[in-house]
Parts: C-alpha cells; sequence; structure tokens
C-alpha cells in the first residue's frame, strides 16, 4: 500500500552491476491473499516495444522495469495462483493502465467477488493515500502498490540490511516533510493557543495550486513555485484575518474555536473535492532520473525534497532565533501578555505567524504532491492531519525545535514499522510511540514542565 500510509522517500534495491541501470519507470505491486504474500504469481507488461513477464518474489513483490511513459497492458496469469485464491473482479485479470510517473503502483484485489463497493484502481507508486490504496469493497486479500515512492525496491532477495537502511532514509525525508507543515502548527498554537484542524487543507491547498499551475495552465515549475507560496501565504492570512481575529476580538473561548477549525476543515476538504474531483490528479512534472546511492535507488524529486525541507527548516530556526519578527514570536508565544506590555505589537505577529504556516504548509504541500509521485487527491492533507499533531504533541506544544524533533521521530517510527508489519498499520504503532512518551514525559521532548492547577 502507498502512503497515507507513511513516506517513504527511498527502496531499497540490489546492488547493480556497473553496465545495468536502473528503469527510468516502472510498474509494480504486491500480491497477498490478506497479510500473506504470494510467491510465483506470473505477472505480464506488455506495450510500447515491452512483453516482459515476471513472478513475485516470496515477500509477494513484483517489478517490471520501463524505458518510457505510455499505455501498457498488465495483466495478472491467475492460473499461477494458489487453488482456492482468486481475483475479486475478474476484469482486472488484464487492463491498459498508464505508466505517468517514475513509479506505478498495480492492484489486483483478491477475494470473493462483491458486488458494490470502490473498485480498486492503479496507484502511482507514491506514498499517501492518492495512490496505490486497496479497494475499499468487500473482504479478502489485494495487491498493493509498493510502500515506497518514486523507485523500485528490487526484488524479494534484498537483504534486510540495505531494508533497513532504505527505510532509514524514507523515515528522515518524510520527517523532514512533515516538520514544515508541523512547525506552522505550533506556532499558531504558541501566539494564539488554537490547535488548528484545518492545517492539513492548507497543505491541500498548497498541492492543488501547483497541480492547477503546472499541469492545467502548463506554466513554468519555478514560476509555479513561487506563485503557490505567495498564495498559500495569502490563503494564510486570510485565515486569521477573515476567521480567527474576529474570534479573536469577541474572546471566543478556545474551545468553541476549535469546533470551528474543524467546521473549516471539513468545508474546505469537499470545496477541494467539487474543484478536482474525488479521484488522483496527475501532475505533468517530471520527478527526474533514478539514481543509485549504495543499494537504494532514489528519484531526483526525493534529493530535492530532502535538501529543500532542510534548506528551508535551517531558514526558519534563523529567523525565529536572528531575526527581531521572529524573537517578537518567541516572545507572544512565551507570554502574549507581558509581550504586549512591552510594546510588542502582539496582532502584527500573529498575523505574520499566520502567513509563514501557509507559505511553510504551502511549501509542504508542494514536496508532499512532487514527493509521492506526482500525484495530488482531495484529502491528502488530511490522511496525514493526526501525524502532524503527533510530531507536535511528541516534540513539545509550542515548541518550533520540538516540532522538527518530533516530526523526525513519528517520520522514522512510521517507515520502519513496516519492516516488521504491515504497512497499513504503521500510522497506528507511530500513534502508539506518542502515547508511550506522553507517558512518562507528558510535556513533550523539548516542553517546558508546567504545574495546573
Amino acid at each position: 500500500m502507498a502512503m497515507a500510509t507513511g513516506g517513504a522517500t527511498a527502496a531499497a534495491a540490489a546492488p547493480l552491476p556497473a553496465t545495468e541501470q536502473p528503469a527510468p519507470y516502472n510498474f509494480n505491486g504486491i500480491v497477498r491473499d490478506g497479510q500473506t504474500p504470494l510467491e510465483g504469481v506470473a505477472i505480464t507488461v506488455s506495450g510500447n516495444g515491452i512483453d516482459e513477464t515476471v513472478e513475485t518474489g516470496a515477500d509477494g513483490r513484483w517489478l517490471v522495469g520501463l524505458q518510457e511513459q505510455g499505455t501498457y497492458t498488465v495483466s495478472i496469469d491467475t492460473s499461477t495462483l494458489p487453488d482456492g485464491v482468486t481475483l475479486r473482479d475478474p476484469s482486472f485479470e488484464s487492463r491498459e493502465l498508464a505508466a505517468t510517473s517514475s513509479a506505478n503502483g498495480v492492484l489486483f484485489p483478491l477475494g470473493e467477488p462483491t458486488g458494490g463497493g470502490t473498485s480498486p484502481t492503479q496507484g502511482t507508486g507514491g506514498n499517501t493515500g492518492t495512490g496505490g490504496e486497496g479497494g475499499t469493497g468487500g473482504s479478502g486479500g489485494d495487491a498493493g502498490a509498493d510502500p515506497g515512492s518514486g523507485t523500485s525496491t528490487g526484488s524479494s532477495r534484498n537483504d534486510f540490511g540495505s531494508q533497513l537502511l532504505a527505510r532509514i532514509i524514507s523515515g528522515v525525508g518524510f520527517g523532514l516533510l512533515l516538520a514544515l507543515a508541523a512547525i506552522g502548527i505550533t506556532l499558531i498554537f504558541g501566539t494564539t493557543g488554537v490547535n488548528n484542524f484545518a492545517h492539513g487543507e492548507m497543505l491541500t491547498f498548497g498541492g492543488i495550486a501547483f497541480y492547477a499551475l503546472t499541469t492545467l495552465l502548463d506554466w513554468n515549475v519555478w514560476l509555479a513555485v513561487a506563485l503557490t507560496l505567495i498564495a498559500a501565504g495569502v490563503f494564510g492570512w486570510f485565515h486569521d484575518a477573515a476567521i480567527f481575529r474576529p474570534l479573536r476580538r469577541r474572546r471566543v473561548g478556545l474551545v468553541q474555536v476549535l469546533i470551528v477549525t474543524i467546521g473549516l476543515s471539513i468545508a474546505l476538504r469537499y470545496f477541494f473535492q467539487f474543484l478536482i474531483g474525488g479521484g488522483t490528479q496527475q501532475l505533468t512534472v517530471d520527478r527526474g532520473a533514478i539514481v543509485q546511492v549504495g543499494p537504494v535507488n532514489m528519484t531526483m524529486s526525493n534529493v530535492i525534497t530532502v535538501f529543500v525541507s532542510i534548506l528551508v527548516l535551517v531558514g526558519v530556526g534563523l529567523f525565529l532565533t536572528r531575526t527581531r519578527i521572529g524573537k517578537a514570536t518567541r516572545a507572544v508565544s512565551d507570554n502574549a501578555s507581558l509581550a504586549a506590555a512591552s510594546g510588542i505589537d502582539v496582532d502584527r505577529v500573529i498575523r505574520i505567524v499566520w502567513v509563514l504556516a501557509g507559505v511553510l504548509t504551502g511549501l509542504a504541500g508542494i514536496l508532499y504532491t512532487y514527493f509521492i509521485g506526482a500525484n495530488i487527491k482531495w484529502d491528502v492533507g488530511f490522511t496525514i492531519l493526526l501525524l502532524l499533531f503527533a510530531g507536535v504533541t511528541l516534540g513539545g506544544l509550542g515548541s518550533a525545535f520540538g516540532a522538527l524533533v518530533g516530526s523526525l521521530v513519528i517520520g522514522l517510527v512510521t517507515e520502519l514499522a513496516t519492516l516488521f508489519i504491515a504497512p497499513d498499520l504503521r500510522y497506528a504503532v507511530a500513534l502508539l510511540v506518542l502515547i508511550l512518551v506522553l507517558l512518562v514525559r507528558p510535556q513533550g521532548i523539548l516542553g517546558r514542565r508546567e504545574r495546573i492547577g
């Protein structure tokens, strides 16, 4: 399954001979009966000069490399399935699928035929629920896309060390992406006391704006990035100017404001669905070539995402510690009344925080859609909202540096968990770690002890 699950930025692969280069595109998946991987199932991919049949490995994984994008026929040989195992929908035995990104997950749902429910669709090799998800109609096994993002995982012959290294790299990359959005949450909470449950929609907004500018309008990528960040900043400012500042002036209680954020989240989410539809929309952005680092294959999009995340996070750290506005933000976060008494314009600081949160979360939306396989879905931000709050809470509410540390922990735990359990459960493990840490240290890793009562 792909990442509503978690965000892999790399995948382990057997070392390649010097004369053999990884294919720039591929179809991949995992064939399972329930949680039991099926070995020896034959999968055939044909079209555009390709006619290749592979068998699933001991872990149920399969992969066919492609040299170009296009439409291919992907088939499963049902005679190679174990006795008693059948396709849930016979029409999925052979179908035409488009290879639009470097890694394209393909589903062959197994189980008893069902008369309704949502039909499983082709994944995109991405890291979120926007691609590669199993069908929701009926029970039984399924064949999910490789949980890695834009690169292949090689074959079942990968050793544990390579898989561990790949998951660590994946976890760090995913944690950095979470941190970009989580810092916005913690800055808003620190200055206003509001937990914004519509924050996931700010991430989705960034992804949709980037999709509209690059794919629908076919504008230059760098121009699209700049305009998306400006729009995201305005979107953050609008949140405060139109909703939260009037609520502050009316001294509305935090519980009521919390309910407002939940309602805003629902309204924005379905507005986004109205704009782009309920399916997964592909971006026309090139994710770059696949590069190999030791036993790990990564796309250039993964490298760019990690590099940009680190650069921006360092910039935010310098902004908060070295600039007058940054120091004022920290002062308001520590004690708004004392900050106001010392001459700091608290409302101005809060407006700047909302704009900064919008820009950071919009950037996270751009990188996240790029990171997961160049696709966007109407609820992509909502799917990781709990992980964002887990990172903020784990690091310490109100601490920007705590949000970074907490997000990295959540990212690593989420990815490393897939070495031992089904990918579907990785979120549960991350949240379990959150609970255990808070039982020992309720204020979070970098939070301050406070006496209540």
